[in-house]
Order: structure tokens, then sequence, then C-alpha cells
């Protein structure tokens, strides 16, 4: 079997954490985190603390900071937004794309969601692109077609080399923020899905990560599975202590 790709522990900080808390963050999740080869940690604060991230964070090893949104247009009248370019700026090498509250609760549609990704990629930061279902469509059987739906929107207009720069997290919308997962086994299940399609567009290199309700507990179950490659994670990431020992999980080869 060939050897699996570096683990991939992603905090999104969604409303929290200011530019002091994240300091003082960041000096708790170092004294208590010891980096490896075999693992990276990406976080996204808001973006009035991506400079306090880039700088706490600075020299830490396969470790980026990145955005929790971008607006595709590279500057304008767009109050409220920003660009690839300012998130590059403030120390962003990596953006979240198509999130599941970007989409469920600001609108956002499949449309600029691809808008979005193909901005990030053209102006050099690493897009992860979110995609799940509602637990409405999980009912409905509909998982698979709203998945594919989503990852068509992002990626379709992409070349292979395009397509092996971007990340994709798998979050199942019912299981966010809930206490609710989905099992290690129907999550591996739904990744195998998404990696069959990507191949099928010409990707060679994807990575693909769980998130929803990912916690201390239930993420070892989840690594331990060879189709999923890493975490996002939301509550769980906002203790440094906490998020320390879920980014140091070992796994099964």
């Amino acid at each position: 079997m060939p050897d699996r790709p570096a683990l991939l522990f992603a905090a999104n900080w969604k409303m929290h954490l200011g530019p002091g808390e994240t300091r003082e963050f960041a000096g708790k999740f170092r004294a208590e985190y010891a980096p490896a080869a075999d693992r990276e940690t990406w976080f996204f604060p808001p973006a009035v603390s991506l400079e306090a991230a880039t700088a706490a964070f600075a020299g830490l090893p396969r470790t980026r900071i990145g955005a929790q949104d971008v607006h595709w247009e590279p500057k304008g009248a767009f109050t409220g937004a920003t660009s690839v370019f300012l998130a590059r700026a403030a120390g962003a090498s990596a953006t979240l794309i198509g999130h599941s509250e970007r989409r469920h609760v600001f609108g956002e549609t499949d449309e600029e969601t691809g808008r979005k990704l193909r901005a990030a990629l053209a102006g050099g930061l690493q897009p992860l692109l979110c995609v799940g279902e509602t637990l409405e469509e999980r009912e409905r059987d509909s998982t698979a077609a709203v998945v594919n739906r989503q990852l068509n929107a992002g990626v379709r207009e992409l070349d292979s080399a395009e397509l092996d720069r971007v990340v994709i997290a798998y979050e199942p919308v019912w299981a966010i923020g809930t206490g609710r997962n989905a099992t290690p086994a129907d999550a591996a299940a739904v990744h195998a899905g998404i990696r069959r399609a990507l191949m099928g567009l010409g990707a060679s290199a994807s990575r693909i990560l769980y998130g929803g309700s990912v916690n201390a507990t239930n993420v070892a179950a989840l690594v331990a599975e060879p189709e999923i490659d890493g975490v996002l994670v939301g509550g769980a990431s906002l203790d440094p202590e906490g998020w320390a020992g879920i980014c140091s999980v070992k796994r099964e080869r």
C-alpha cells in the first residue's frame, strides 16, 4: 500500500478569537504541540486576526494560516469582503471556500463558490473546498448527488495540476456543531466517492478531510480510515491544549 499523505488538521475559528486571544492561543498551543513530518496544521482565524496568527505561528513547521472566505474580485466596492490579494497581504496562504455557513447562512451559490475557488488559485492561495449535505438531503438519500454537484461547481474548469492543489473537506451540514457525526465508515464511503469523481476529472493526488463535530474522542477512529486524510474542526479547535492533543493523534498505517 502506498504511503498515505501527511495528515492535515485544519482549525476553523469562525467568529471567535481576536488578535490578542490569537496570540495567547498560539503560545499555549506551541507549548503543547510537537510538530512531526507526518502532519500539517492549518488555522483559519477571523479576518481581523490574520496578521496576528501569521506572526504568532511563524516558524512552526508545516503550518498555514488561511482566510475563512474570499471574494472573487481583486478589488472594488464590496463592503465587508476580503480579496485574495488582501488575504495574502495579511499573511494568508490558504482559504476556505464554500463552507456550509457561507452556503446556508449567507446564501452563497454554487456559481459563486466556483468563482471564489478559481480566484484563490489564480492569486496563489491554497483552496480548501467544503462540500456536504443537509439532514433533509441525507434522508432523501441525496448525499452523493449534492456532494457531486457542489464539487463539480467548484472544480469543473480546472486542469489536472490545479485539481491537485485543491483540498476537499466533506462536512455533512447535519453534523456541524450538533454533537452528531458521521461514523468513520460512512464518512469514508463519501470520501471514496469524492476521490473517484476527482480522479475522473484528472486529479492524481487529492486530499480529502472530514468535518462535523470532530473531537478528541472520535478523531483517531476517523483518521484511521484510509480514505480520510485529516479533519476540519470548529468548536474543538478553540481550546489550545485540546487542539494540540487532536493534532498529535497517531493513525494506523
